[in-house]
Parts: C-alpha cells; sequence; structure tokens
C-alpha cells in the first residue's frame, strides 16, 4: 500500500549518519533498545504490535533514485550519497512475539547493526511499533468489554489520514473480527464490513423503499440502519416489513443497526420488537462513539447486542493518542553506554540484554518480568529499577526467554505470520494473564525488574559518567 523509502526518517537521523560515515564510524557495531516508560489508557498492559510489517519493510529498505537527487539538493556529502546508494539493512534484531504483551523499562526489541543503519531506521520503527501498539493495545480492552460479541472497525473516516490503514490491522490483532477499510481487508485478509448510511435511505422518497431496494440488490448480506427518522416507529416496523418480505422469497434479514440515541434502551425495544414479529435471528448492531468503558455499561445494562461497530475511540487511540515508546542505544564501539537524567525514570539500561517473563507452573504469568544481560541463562532475584530495597525472589519459578532473535543480516529468520496467528497467539498470551492485570480502573502493576548484574552494569556506569 505505501512506498517506504530509507527517505522515511528524521532529518536528524541523516546528519548523524553523515558525521558518523566522515568520521570513520559506518562499521561501529551498536546495539538500541526500543521500550516505552508508561502504560496508556491507564491500563495494566500493552500489545505488541507491528513487528512483521516493520520486518517486511526492512527487508527491502532502500534509497531509490529520487531520495538520492533530493539529499543531493540538500547538499549532502558526495561520499556519503554514495553510501546511500547502496544502503540495505544488514543488522540482527531481537525482539518480542508480535501479539505478546509487553510492559514499561524491558525492552520490546532490540537492534543489533552498523550505527548508520540502526540510526536511519530509529525513525520508520518508532512509527510502526507505537502506533499499532496502541491501537492493537486500545482493540483488546474493547475485547475484554464486549466478550465474545462481535466487534468492527469503522475508523477509517476518522483516522489521522494513512494511519487508518495499519490501524485495521492492529485492531484485528487486539480482537477485533472485521474493517469496513476496504484496502486493509485486501491486503492483510481480514473480513470487511459494510451496508448503508443515513444518507442512502435519504435518497429515496421512502424508508421502506430504501429498505427494499437494498434487501433486493444484498439479500444475504442485508443489515438495515433503522434511526434515520424514527427508530422504533419507523424504522423498526419498516425493518421487519422487509424482513418478512425477503422471508418469502427464500432469504434473510441479517441484522439492524441503531446509530443513535439511548442505545441500551432502543436495543432492548428493538429486540422485543423483532421477537415479536418471529425475527429472532437477526442481530443488533450499534455504533456511535463506543469505546470499551461505554460497550462494558451496555452490556452492565443487558443490552441485548450482537455487534459493535466502533471508529474515532479506537483508531486514534482516545484519550491518549500514542504510545511513548524510544529508541536508547545501549551498547557501541565494544562498549556498554548509557544515559543519564536528573529524571531517573529517563535513565537508561546499557548492553544488549534478555527479559525473562516470570511464570507459575501452570504456565500462567506471575505478573513479573526479569531484565537480564544477554548471556545470563537464570535469574533468581530482580530488583526494582528505582528502589532497590524492593526484590523479588525468582528463583523458583520458570522463565520464558522474550526476545527471540527474528531478523540476521538484514532477512527475515522465518516467514510471515498470518493475522489470524497473531491474533490468536494475542489472545492465548492474555488469557495467561491475572484478571487483575486487565480490569480498566486501578489495574495491578505489573513488576519488571533487574538482574543482580545489569543492575550493579548500570550503576557502574552512572557513578563512572558522573565523574566526568
Amino acid at each position: 500500500m505505501f512506498n517506504f523509502t530509507g527517505l522515511y526518517t528524521d532529518q536528524y537521523q541523516l546528519t548523524m549518519a553523515q558525521a558518523y560515515y566522515m568520521n570513520g564510524q559506518k562499521d561501529n557495531i551498536t546495539v538500541f533498545d526500543y521500550f516505552f516508560r508508561k502504560l496508556p489508557f491507564s491500563g495494566g498492559y500493552v500489545v505488541f504490535a507491528g513487528l512483521e510489517v516493520l520486518l517486511d519493510i526492512l527487508e527491502n529498505l532502500r534509497f531509490v533514485k529520487n531520495d538520492i537527487e533530493f539529499l543531493k539538493e540538500k547538499r549532502f556529502h558526495p561520499g556519503f550519497i554514495s553510501f546511500l546508494e547502496k544502503f540495505r539493512f544488514t543488522g540482527n534484531i531481537y525482539s518480542a512475539s508480535e501479539g505478546d504483551l509487553v510492559f514499561p523499562v524491558r525492552p520490546v526489541l532490540q537492534v543489533e547493526a552498523n550505527i548508520i543503519e540502526a540510526q536511519i531506521i530509529e525513525t520508520i520503527l518508532l512509527n510502526l511499533l507505537n502506533f499499532q501498539s496502541l491501537i492493537a493495545t486500545k482493540a483488546s480492552r474493547m475485547r475484554l468489554a464486549a466478550g465474545e460479541r462481535t466487534l468492527i472497525d469503522f475508523g477509517l473516516r476518522r483516522a489521522q489520514g494513512p494511519g487508518g490503514y495499519y490501524a485495521s490491522r492492529a485492531a484485528v490483532i487486539g480482537g477485533f473480527n472485521a474493517t469496513s477499510n476496504v484496502a486493509a481487508g485486501r491486503d492483510f485478509d481480514i473480513p470487511v464490513s459494510g451496508t448503508m448510511a443515513h444518507s442512502f435511505i435519504e435518497s429515496f422518497d421512502s424508508e421502506l423503499a430504501a429498505f427494499e431496494h437494498f434487501a433486493k440488490v444484498h439479500p444475504d448480506e442485508c443489515v438495515l440502519l433503522v434511526d434515520t427518522y424514527d427508530t422504533l416507529n419507523s424504522g423498526l416496523p419498516n425493518a421487519i416489513i422487509t424482513a418478512k418480505r425477503m422471508e418469502e422469497k427464500g432469504h434473510r434479514l441479517k441484522g439492524i443497526r441503531l446509530d443513535s440515541g439511548d442505545l441500551a434502551y432502543l436495543s432492548k425495544k428493538s429486540r422485543e420488537m423483532l421477537n415479536n414479529a418471529g425475527l429472532g435471528y437477526v442481530k443488533i448492531a450499534v455504533s456511535n462513539q463506543l469505546d470499551e468503558y461505554i460497550i462494558q455499561s451496555l452490556l452492565e445494562q443487558q443490552a441485548p447486542i450482537d455487534i459493535f461497530g466502533v471508529g474515532t475511540s479506537l483508531v486514534t487511540g482516545y484519550p491518549d493518542a500514542a504510545l511513548d515508546g524510544v529508541y536508547k542505544l545501549a551498547f557501541a564501539d565494544g562498549k556498554p553506554r548509557i544515559k543519564l537524567s536528573e529524571n531517573v525514570t529517563k535513565i537508561t539500561l546499557p548492553h544488549r540484554k534478555q527479559v525473562f517473563r516470570i511464570l507459575e507452573n501452570d504456565g500462567s504469568f506471575t505478573g513479573a518480568d526479569a531484565i537480564t544481560l544477554a548471556h545470563e541463562q537464570d535469574v533468581d532475584i530482580i530488583y526494582h529499577p528505582l528502589f532497590p530495597a524492593k526484590t523479588m525472589l525468582t528463583g523458583n519459578n520458570k522463565k520464558e526467554p522474550l526476545l527471540n532473535k527474528v531478523m540476521e543480516g538484514g532477512k527475515r529468520l522465518s516467514g510471515s505470520r498470518t493475522l489470524d496467528q497473531i491474533k490468536d497467539y494475542s489472545k492465548a498470551r492474555l488469557d495467561l494473564l491475572p484478571g487483575e492485570y486487565k480490569r480498566f480502573n486501578n489495574p495491578h502493576v505489573y513488576k519488571v525488574g533487574l538482574s543482580e548484574k545489569l543492575r550493579n552494569e548500570r550503576d557502574r556506569l552512572i557513578e563512572e559518567f558522573k565523574k566526568q
């Protein structure tokens, strides 16, 4: 859908890259960590999304002809321009599995590459992973609220430009069933759903005529929008008439949709009217500024809703709008690296690392991840990143390594997983997370701790750089 090239980056990535090149540093191997510091939506977890898209793009990332011509106009050095003409990503990537649950501070993904390659891909990596993880997390929360009911992404028209394309993909990872986004449906093999707008009904001289014409053209996928004029006194009666006429022709009305008003009250009355007419099979769909809290409230009121169509709050990640994922240097030129800050939460972790998930004997999550040095095989105790007196013993627990090599030498190590496979995996992982971390209000805090060796290395570097 989109043609990502090397120019899909920030200017400072190129100015830094040129400085590295001119200084003879282009072959220096680095490790960068991708992580975030704060959970969105005041929630208890994040669904990691966007990895498969990123890997596909990195395998083919190039500076194409018009990229090069543009950079020449910006007076980049001819030698550096020649270097970019041959640019390929040849690094390694270690990552959590797409669809897994991830938490603050711990590395979600690591890039191991020469410093220019690692620097140039930063922007595209953050752009893809931050956005899709945000939307997948929002979708997951709606799935928790909706239970087994159908969720459809209606958000393309309210999305931030082309972001709606990847929002539809991320929504499926989070648990959505279908999308109204035709392009995303084609490219990601997502079921596509959509029937009519109010304008269709308004274009006819009567609501009943509009319903009958639509049913004639779409007899097997007919969902009627019933709130154009008067839901209970016009829309529902006309939908019932249409449904009965469809039955005479051997077809069934698939559903009705409510897009305004008191959705709990109207869905109950609609269900009653449909059942009384012998149309118990007709499903009720609702839309209109839904989010996880409204869905939860509607179902607590026992609203007989079968399908939720969600738009704005899903594809914009409302109310948070962005995941604050960052990309920080951890190792370069044979040495661990660290960023210091007066804000202790922004002090980074050095070295290439591994992350272990601490498990119960039955395989469920204990509610803790351990960050270790890459070579560590086990960890018996973890330390709070900010408060060293807070510790957790982990010696007797099973541990699952989470950062696995997914790209080597710029090539994927395995084929792409389908979107359904990622969705199923994410659901399975969410099922392993205890309920207290999934509640919307004041969820339990998932622990992320450091191994003793990593903590000591971090503290050593802090003291070393404080002396400079």
